[in-house]
């Protein structure tokens, strides 16, 4: 049985609903068309649109329903750094003409209402929900015992498909004395109840640099350890560049093209071996978050019973999302790249209608994926970047607005941001964008929402944007590609025509 630490009226209101202590699991159906294996973000989406399309449906999860998501990942991190934004905008008010007095961080109440939003947010993703959409669902471990059977303790469900949605977990790096000597992931981050005085946070992409500030705005000093030479080493070069001076600024103790070498326990203190560039140092900390990737979880499932290949990477997928066995599939982060919640959603749709229904198969390789670190500022991105271009060959030409100089930005006195999109050489389609600005996730949206509809830039410079706001900056962009296609001989017949006009 799942336990959820602290001990809290909101952990056991969680608890309740992604996995009741007294849950019974159904009597299993003769045959179910689509077995769901995994309660995420990704297997919540295919039980519950299999469902309401009137499949008998059952839904396995043997931990809490919600997945990563919900209970160690999007909702209670994000709910976190609004705490950490209200501690800098206090901060940073004479930057507008508001002076704060002290500011006082109550660390507890701060990780309770993380709980509490977390508690708040489950009866969505509840069995109880599930079971009243007509989804059996089966709280316990599931394991392959037949191409078309699943075992979940002593039930075993017969099903024409399924579907893996497992997940991932973090990647634990093999440090010489990491394991003895303790350390967090996301999965127990958010366990906190006292606030650590000094936070070591290894690994520099998303996750470690949005809980690094997180943390450094509560209070706590925090030293970020990558072997890169960059933070959010994937991501758009300038934007990282930003970002990275800004956390500095903050006063985060930044380690780059450094590896953790060797950790231990001293009383109170965790100290890590850091070696860099050859030069050896020593840092102690209370705490220490590993933050450095993740891999999908597919042990323990049975697959060679079930017919399914499986890489020390993970599943063999075709891009239609089924494995190698024709009858079951795969969606969310234990099948793509792009470990994401709005990702699962989008690979489960795909998975339904390519498991359920006739047809031309759908391929996730076709979705326009963006995504979003959710530092402050944000950074979002869409489609391909510049080097991703330079490497396939693909001539472009890029279009700018600096986001920090328009009107809202000069009003909100925001940092430096901009919006940066790539299309075909000599045409208005967008290939790729990156945003970096306050409320960077919001703004994508639209920039998505054109690449996908083939919208290019003529049609974004025809868009009337409201004034002023951030996302008139994304209608710069189309007026800059609008009047970069005025040519000379076309600035001489206009020129021409005002003066016979005159």
């Amino acid at each position: 049985m799942p336990t959820i630490n602290p001990t809290s009226p909101a952990n056991a209101r969680l608890l309740a609903n992604v996995h009741p202590p007294d849950w019974q699991n159904p009597t299993p159906a003769d045959r179910y068309n689509l077995v769901v294996i995994g309660g995420g973000s990704a297997g919540l989406i295919a039980a519950a649109g299999a469902a309401g399309l009137g499949a008998k449906v059952a839904l396995v999860e043997r931990d809490l329903l919600g997945g990563d998501c919900l209970n160690v990942g999007c909702v209670p991190s994000k709910t976190l750094i609004r705490s950490a934004r209200a501690v800098a905008a206090a901060r940073n008010g004479a930057a507008v003409g508001v002076q704060v007095g002290e500011i006082s961080v109550d660390f507890p109440a701060i990780m309770e209402r993380v709980r509490a939003v977390r508690a708040d947010i489950s009866p969505h993703d509840s069995a109880a929900r599930y079971r009243a959409m007509g989804v059996d669902v089966f709280l316990g471990e599931a394991q392959f015992s037949a191409p078309d059977y699943v075992r979940v303790g002593d039930s075993l469900l017969h099903f024409k498909k399924a579907v893996i949605a497992t997940g991932s977990r973090p990647v634990v790096p093999p440090i010489d004395g990491l394991a003895e000597s303790g350390y967090h992931t996301n999965e127990t981050i958010f366990e906190l109840t006292t606030q650590p005085q000094r936070l070591a946070v290894l690994g520099a992409g998303p996750i470690g640099c949005e809980l690094a500030q997180a943390f450094q705005r509560l209070g706590t000093a925090v030293t970020l350890i990558d072997m890169a030479d960059q933070v959010l080493g994937r991501e758009d070069r300038e934007a990282a560049q930003i970002i990275q001076r800004l956390l500095t600024e903050e006063g985060i103790a930044l380690h780059l093209e450094s590896r953790v070498t060797r950790v231990e326990k001293e009383g109170d203190e965790t100290v890590l071996h850091v070696d860099q560039q050859g030069a050896t140092r020593q840092i102690a900390v209370d705490a220490l978050l590993v933050a450095v990737g993740r891999r999908p979880n597919i042990e323990g499932l049975g697959l060679e019973q079930g017919e399914v290949g499986y890489t020390t990477k993970g599943l063999v997928l075709s891009e239609t999302l089924q494995t190698t066995n024709p009858n079951i599939y795969a969606s969310g982060d234990v099948a793509v790249p792009y470990q994401f919640t709005h990702m699962a959603d989008a690979t489960s749709r795909i998975v339904l209608q390519n498991a359920l229904f006739p047809g031309p198969n759908q391929k996730w390789s076709d979705l326009i994926v963006p995504w979003v670190t959710y530092t402050d500022p944000e950074v979002a991105h869409v489609g391909r970047y510049p080097h991703q271009l330079d490497d396939a060959g693909i001539a472009y030409d890029e279009w700018r607005f600096a986001l920090d100089e328009g009107d809202r930005g000069r009003a909100d006195a925001i940092p430096t941001s901009f919006v940066k999109v790539q299309t075909k050489r000599g045409s208005d389609k967008i290939l790729g964008a990156t945003i970096l600005s306050p409320h960077a996730g919001e703004l994508i949206a639209s920039l998505t929402l054109a690449m996908t509809n083939d919208v290019g830039l003529k049609g974004i410079a025809s868009t009337i944007f409201p004034y002023p706001t951030l996302s008139e900056g994304i209608k710069q962009i189309g007026n800059q590609y609008t009047r970069g296609r005025f040519s000379p001989l076309l600035q001489r017949i206009a020129d021409s025509w005002f003066n016979f006009g005159r």
